[in-house]
Protein backbone atom coordinates (compact mmCIF):
# COMPACT_ATOMS: atom_id res chain seq x y z
CA UNK A 1 0.00 0.00 0.00
CA UNK A 2 2.76 2.45 0.94
CA UNK A 3 4.74 1.58 -2.19
CA UNK A 4 1.62 2.27 -4.28
CA UNK A 5 0.97 5.64 -2.62
CA UNK A 6 4.60 6.63 -2.98
CA UNK A 7 4.56 5.52 -6.59
CA UNK A 8 1.41 7.51 -7.25
CA UNK A 9 2.89 10.70 -5.84
CA UNK A 10 6.15 10.13 -7.70
CA UNK A 11 4.25 9.47 -10.94
CA UNK A 12 2.41 12.79 -10.51
CA UNK A 13 5.76 14.56 -10.13
CA UNK A 14 7.17 12.67 -13.12
CA UNK A 15 4.18 13.17 -15.43
CA UNK A 16 3.68 16.80 -14.43
CA UNK A 17 7.26 17.70 -15.24
CA UNK A 18 7.15 15.64 -18.44
CA UNK A 19 4.08 17.47 -19.74
CA UNK A 20 5.56 20.82 -18.66
CA UNK A 21 8.80 20.04 -20.46
CA UNK A 22 6.92 19.16 -23.64
CA UNK A 23 4.78 22.30 -23.30
CA UNK A 24 7.84 24.54 -23.19
CA UNK A 25 9.29 22.84 -26.24
CA UNK A 26 11.85 20.40 -24.83
CA UNK A 27 12.58 17.33 -26.96
CA UNK A 28 10.72 14.20 -25.79
CA UNK A 29 13.80 12.48 -24.34
CA UNK A 30 15.02 15.61 -22.54
CA UNK A 31 11.60 16.23 -20.98
CA UNK A 32 11.33 12.56 -19.97
CA UNK A 33 14.86 12.49 -18.57
CA UNK A 34 14.26 15.51 -16.34
CA UNK A 35 10.90 14.21 -15.16
CA UNK A 36 12.31 10.73 -14.50
CA UNK A 37 15.10 12.09 -12.31
CA UNK A 38 12.66 14.19 -10.25
CA UNK A 39 10.12 11.36 -9.93
CA UNK A 40 12.61 8.67 -8.98
CA UNK A 41 14.37 10.91 -6.48
CA UNK A 42 11.00 11.56 -4.84
CA UNK A 43 10.24 7.83 -4.83
CA UNK A 44 13.59 6.82 -3.34
CA UNK A 45 13.46 9.31 -0.50
CA UNK A 46 9.90 8.41 0.48
CA UNK A 47 10.38 4.65 0.01
CA UNK A 48 13.55 4.58 2.11
CA UNK A 49 12.06 6.54 4.98
CA UNK A 50 8.37 5.58 4.94
CA UNK A 51 7.67 2.50 2.81
CA UNK A 52 10.60 0.29 3.79
CA UNK A 53 11.69 2.24 6.92
CA UNK A 54 15.33 1.65 6.13
CA UNK A 55 18.24 3.55 7.66
CA UNK A 56 20.68 5.36 5.35
CA UNK A 57 23.22 3.03 3.78
CA UNK A 58 26.00 3.68 1.27
CA UNK A 59 25.59 0.18 -0.22
CA UNK A 60 21.85 0.72 -0.59
CA UNK A 61 22.39 4.11 -2.21
CA UNK A 62 24.82 2.63 -4.76
CA UNK A 63 22.33 -0.17 -5.50
CA UNK A 64 19.54 2.37 -6.02
CA UNK A 65 21.69 4.43 -8.38
CA UNK A 66 22.42 1.27 -10.42
CA UNK A 67 18.75 0.27 -10.44
CA UNK A 68 17.65 3.76 -11.49
CA UNK A 69 20.23 3.78 -14.29
CA UNK A 70 18.69 0.61 -15.68
CA UNK A 71 15.09 1.75 -15.24
CA UNK A 72 16.01 5.15 -16.70
CA UNK A 73 17.14 3.49 -19.92
CA UNK A 74 14.10 1.21 -19.95
CA UNK A 75 11.61 3.97 -19.22
CA UNK A 76 13.00 6.60 -21.59
CA UNK A 77 13.45 3.99 -24.34
CA UNK A 78 9.93 2.60 -24.05
CA UNK A 79 8.46 6.10 -23.81
CA UNK A 80 10.34 7.22 -26.93
CA UNK A 81 9.38 4.13 -28.93
CA UNK A 82 5.68 4.31 -28.07
CA UNK A 83 5.52 8.11 -28.43
CA UNK A 84 6.90 7.87 -31.97
CA UNK A 85 4.85 4.79 -32.88
CA UNK A 86 1.53 6.49 -32.11
CA UNK A 87 -0.27 9.10 -34.17
CA UNK A 88 -0.05 12.71 -33.02
CA UNK A 89 -3.24 12.58 -30.96
CA UNK A 90 -3.97 14.02 -27.51
CA UNK A 91 -3.63 10.58 -25.90
CA UNK A 92 -0.15 9.82 -27.28
CA UNK A 93 1.73 11.39 -24.34
CA UNK A 94 -0.26 9.76 -21.52
CA UNK A 95 -0.32 6.33 -23.20
CA UNK A 96 3.45 6.32 -23.80
CA UNK A 97 4.03 7.58 -20.25
CA UNK A 98 1.78 5.01 -18.57
CA UNK A 99 3.28 2.04 -20.40
CA UNK A 100 6.86 3.20 -19.75
CA UNK A 101 6.10 4.10 -16.13
CA UNK A 102 4.29 0.82 -15.50
CA UNK A 103 7.20 -1.21 -16.78
CA UNK A 104 9.70 0.75 -14.67
CA UNK A 105 7.47 0.50 -11.59
CA UNK A 106 7.34 -3.30 -11.76
CA UNK A 107 11.13 -3.50 -12.16
CA UNK A 108 11.70 -1.02 -9.31
CA UNK A 109 9.34 -2.74 -6.90
CA UNK A 110 10.77 -6.20 -7.44
CA UNK A 111 14.40 -5.13 -7.17
CA UNK A 112 13.84 -2.81 -4.20
CA UNK A 113 11.74 -5.31 -2.28
CA UNK A 114 13.86 -8.38 -2.98
CA UNK A 115 17.37 -6.89 -3.12
CA UNK A 116 17.95 -3.25 -2.18
CA UNK A 117 16.04 -2.93 1.06
CA UNK A 118 17.50 -6.25 2.26
CA UNK A 119 20.98 -4.63 2.19
CA UNK A 120 22.22 -3.40 5.54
Amino acid sequence: MRFGLTGGLSAIVDFGLYVLGLAIGLPVNVAKSISFIAGTTTAYLINRRWTFKAPPSRARFVAVVALYAVTFAVQVGINWAIYHALDDEWWRVPVAFVIAQGTATVINFIVQRVVIFKIS
